[in-house]
C-alpha cells in the first residue's frame, strides 16, 4: 500500500524499461481481468515506446519495477483500428497527438500518479492538445481525467463496446 506523499521517479522511457512497461500493460490487459483496451504483447509494447513519440514512466524507486507508463504517438502514425475509430469521431485540432494508453499499477492507484505522469506529457508535447479514449464503463478512468481538466468530446462504438472521446484543449461551444 502507497501512503500519501509517496515521491515518484517520472522520466521519460527508455529501451531498457521495455520489460518492465511490458509488465505493468500484460497485468492489466483483459485477458488478466484489466480494463485496457487490447493487448499488449513485448513486440508490441516496443514498438509503441520506439522513440518517435515520448512515452513517461514512474517508479517509487530507481531500480523499483514500472508501476506507472503513458504512451504518446504522432496522430499521422495511428494504425490501430480502435484508434482510428477515436480519430473518425474526433480527429482534435492542428498538432494533436494521441495521449494513452495510460496503465497506473492497482497498488499505487489514488496517489496522484496520473497527474504527474500526465504533466511529465505534457512537457514533453509542449502543451499540445491530447486526444484519448476511454470505455463509458471505465468510470474511475472517466473520472481521473476529468479531473486533470480533460473534457468529452465525441464518443464512438468499437467491437460492441461504447468509447468516450476525451480532449484537454478547450472546445469552443
Amino acid at each position: 500500500m502507497t501512503h500519501p506523499g509517496t515521491t515518484y521517479l517520472v522520466r521519460l522511457a527508455q529501451a531498457a524499461d521495455i520489460d518492465a512497461i511490458t509488465s505493468l500493460l500484460q497485468a492489466n490487459s483483459p485477458s488478466h481481468g484489466g480494463s485496457l483496451t487490447g493487448e499488449f504483447p513485448r513486440d508490441k509494447v516496443a514498438a509503441m515506446a520506439d522513440g518517435t513519440s515520448p512515452v513517461v514512466v514512474a517508479r517509487r524507486v530507481a531500480d523499483g519495477p514500472v508501476v506507472g507508463v503513458l504512451f504518446s504517438a504522432a496522430i499521422a502514425t495511428a494504425q490501430a483500428p480502435v484508434v482510428l475509430a477515436m480519430l473518425a469521431a474526433y480527429a482534435g485540432g492542428n498538432g494533436a497527438y494521441v495521449y494513452g494508453p495510460v496503465c497506473i499499477a492497482e497498488s499505487e492507484r489514488g496517489q496522484g500518479l496520473l497527474a504527474l505522469l500526465y504533466a511529465a506529457l505534457r512537457e514533453q508535447q509542449q502543451g499540445a492538445e491530447a486526444v484519448l479514449f476511454i470505455r463509458r464503463d471505465n468510470l474511475a478512468s472517466l473520472r481521473a481525467h476529468a479531473r486533470l481538466g480533460m473534457r468529452g468530446v465525441a464518443g464512438f462504438v468499437f467491437d460492441g463496446a461504447e468509447f468516450a472521446v476525451y480532449s484537454d484543449a478547450i472546445v469552443a461551444q
